[in-house]
């Protein structure tokens, strides 16, 4: 990793309801775990997101909640803001594409590829609501889906197979406003000339990113340029969103930006927003050809930001870099069930959050150790009491507090002198000694869930360690020796956790850093460090890592989903 600079993006999330944990495991976690490793390399990195703000599904909540959009968008906003906060995902930068300067930086793209004649203005027909008497964008229209027969597809996509549509697509398209069947009705929109993009997106995609691309993304990006790409209509006609200016005098309709040209442009406000605030200069993290732009997003937006984001940037001509990856992860299931926002089959971050407090590392863990990466994966709360009990409490917490234990009572809390090693202890040193590098490895080809098991493969070495050579039966002069000698591999053992524990469990790290009085290194300092605690080294306070999940904890949530089921 040898960039200067690293630009990481995590899609914007739709500020129309809370984030649930398919959002954390498919977008945020991955992208967080990444970051913290990058801020723990010593490297210069930023992470950028923000609240999407605008289109169609923003107007539709208000409208069911019988408000504005303006109050919708503040009400999630905040929500999903302190959800990332309290979830421990912190952000260089958290905007929202409400914002002044967003409107300015969207607004100046389109006006800019508007004169260099980048786009084009088409009058064209398209579905018109007669009883509520408005065009109807993509969202707003709902039928069966030509491929899987879901009689609830949108005008845009099917949820339930996940195929990109046009509003024309649907079998039976249906107004989602008034419920009637809308008519067709002329109407001035502009378009983005995809398809003159055709040979540039083939060979950056096909040519360069066919081995370093996951297969979903890759797979996908060519499946659309297979196909061959057509003219997209980047403006709607609704009176939410960025406007477009000047409006045509002709049209009586407002017209805003299309929510998938202006969002993606929100990762370059939000950066210069976060710029501004600290009075530095954005251009190197969106123009420094050795900066990586590495993009964090669910599967449903591969086509936006594989297709149209490198378009705009291409189009626009202004120097900036094009993603290096584009990660993004299948979904995750909960019980079995597809996760579904309108049916409330969810578990929303902010209610976990109330239910089980100061237990972020248990979901974080459980998310990693499920994360949907290369096929669509299943939470369940049996599983998650399981892992939580087994794993987190048994393995890594019981090893901690053996080895904490055992040296206070010991050697008075202080680490001791190795003195004479065994082979066994030499080995499991050099383990020690070479599990920084190996997760660096599995973090840097985005294997989160496999770096994960290798810093958990760590602890289970101290428990079967300390099982095997029985320091508790010790206790003559004879044996006092290798007593120690066992307490001073324990505790490096317990002293790397620490260390290597905070890209994944960033409060357990804290707490662990806290009871060895230790400082958080660089992981280069990590690497090349011959002891993490040295003896006569003396420990602090000993601190409860995790608490165990009852049945009765278990039992709350699945009455909960039942009732869901019910309705």
């Amino acid at each position: 990793m040898k960039n200067k600079k690293y630009t990481v993006t995590a899609a914007l999330p739709y500020a129309n309801g809370p984030i649930h944990i398919g959002h954390l495991a498919g977008v945020y976690l991955p992208a967080d775990v990444f970051v913290r490793y990058l801020r723990r390399k010593n490297k210069d990195v930023i992470f950028i997101c923000g609240s999407d703000e605008h289109g169609v599904p923003i107007t539709i909540q208000a409208k069911k909640e019988n408000t504005t959009p303006k109050k919708i968008v503040n009400k999630y906003h905040s929500m999903i803001k302190n959800c990332f906060t309290n979830f421990g995902i912190h952000f260089d930068n958290y905007s929202r594409t409400s914002t002044e300067i967003h409107h300015k930086i969207s607004t100046s793209f389109f006006n800019k590829l508007w004169k260099k004649g980048k786009i084009f203005s088409k009058t064209s027909e398209q579905y018109y609501d007669n009883k509520a008497r408005q065009f109807l964008p993509d969202r707003y229209i709902f039928g069966r889906c030509p491929h899987c027969q879901n009689k609830e597809a949108y005008g845009d996509q099917c949820e339930n197979c996940g195929t990109s549509l046009s509003p024309e697509e649907l079998i039976g398209a249906r107004s989602t406003i008034s419920g009637s069947y809308p008519i067709l009705k002329k109407t001035k929109h502009w378009y983005l000339p995809l398809n003159e993009y055709q040979n540039f997106l083939e060979k950056w995609i096909l040519t360069h990113h066919k081995k370093d691309w996951k297969i979903n993304v890759y797979g996908q990006a060519k499946s659309w340029l297979n196909k061959g790409l057509q003219p997209r209509a980047i403006t709607r006609d609704l009176n939410w969103g960025v406007p477009v200016i000047p409006t045509p005098p002709s049209e009586k309709e407002k017209k805003v930006l299309y929510v998938w040209f202006e969002a993606p442009i929100g990762y370059i406000s939000s950066t210069i927003e976060w710029a501004k605030r600290k009075k530095i200069d954005w251009k190197p993290y969106w123009k420094d050809k050795n900066t990586k732009l590495i993009q964090f997003i669910g599967k449903d937006n591969i086509v936006f930001h594989c297709i149209i984001f490198p378009v705009i940037l291409k189009a626009y001509n202004g120097g900036y870099i094009l993603p290096d990856q584009v990660r993004a992860n299948e979904f995750l299931n909960l019980e079995n069930e597809k996760i579904s926002t309108s049916r409330n089959w969810a578990v929303w971050v902010h209610e976990y959050l109330e239910d089980f407090p100061n237990q972020q590392d248990t979901l974080r863990y459980i998310l990693i150790s499920n994360m949907p990466d290369k096929k669509d994966n299943n939470f369940n709360w049996k599983d998650f009491q399981r892992k939580n009990n087994n794993e987190l409490v048994s393995i890594l917490g019981n090893f901690v507090n053996r080895s904490i234990t055992l040296i206070q009572k010991y050697n008075n809390g202080i680490i001791p002198n190795p003195g004479i090693l065994s082979i066994k202890d030499k080995e499991i040193l050099k383990k020690i000694k070479k599990t920084p590098e190996n997760i660096s490895d599995l973090i840097e080809s985005y294997r989160f869930r496999e770096a994960l098991i290798c810093f958990m493969d760590l602890a289970r070495i101290g428990n079967k360690y300390l099982t095997k050579e029985e320091p508790w039966k010790m206790k003559d002069p004879q044996t006092n020796k290798r007593l120690k000698t066992i307490l001073y591999v324990s505790l490096q053992i317990v002293g790397m956790l620490a260390q290597l524990a905070e890209p994944f469990l960033p409060k357990t790290s804290k707490k662990l850093l806290e009871m060895l009085r230790l400082k958080s290194y660089f992981w280069n300092q990590i690497e090349n460090v011959e002891e993490i605690l040295c003896p006569g080294h003396l420990l602090g306070k000993s601190i409860l890592l995790f608490n165990k999940i009852t049945n009765e904890n278990v039992k709350k949530q699945l009455q909960k989903l039942e009732k869901i089921k019910k309705i």
